[in-house]
């Protein structure tokens, strides 16, 4: 279960306005980008909000991967969104590629300022018993 879990606040996103408000462009953009990184997408979920007062409607982009997982969500009305990367090392450190998922998102989205999180998870637990 150990792995790498990154995420990122992204704030004046100067990218297309498609890939904030268009669930099947972002979506395939998304897939492309686990299948550059080297990572395996195992099953998809997209869903598009609709419009509101404030602006069109944001976009929700889930991949499942062999490895883990890639969420995205957008506030267009904000040119802000939010991206999550977990990817599990079981079998070997996919370190590199999580961060490769996560440059290439950040290159999409073209943030002015992005906030960038990183946490290993899963660390082993010694337990002694008595």
């Amino acid at each position: 279960m150990q792995g790498l879990h990154l995420t990122a606040d992204l704030h004046g996103c100067a990218c297309d306005e498609r890939w904030l408000t268009d669930a099947a462009a972002l979506g395939a953009a998304c897939v492309q980008a686990v299948r550059a990184a080297g990572l395996t997408p195992v099953g998809q979920l997209l869903h598009g909000f609709e419009p509101t007062a404030a602006g069109p409607g944001g976009v929700t982009a889930t991949v499942l991967l062999a490895e883990s997982h890639l969420c995205v969500h957008t506030w267009p009305e904000q040119r802000a969104v939010t991206l999550d990367v977990y990817v599990c090392n079981f079998s070997g450190d996919r370190s590199a590629a999580a961060e490769q998922l996560m440059g290439t998102l950040l290159a999409l989205f073209q943030p002015a300022h992005a906030e960038r999180h990183a946490l290993r998870r899963g660390g082993v637990l010694s337990v002694t018993t008595a």
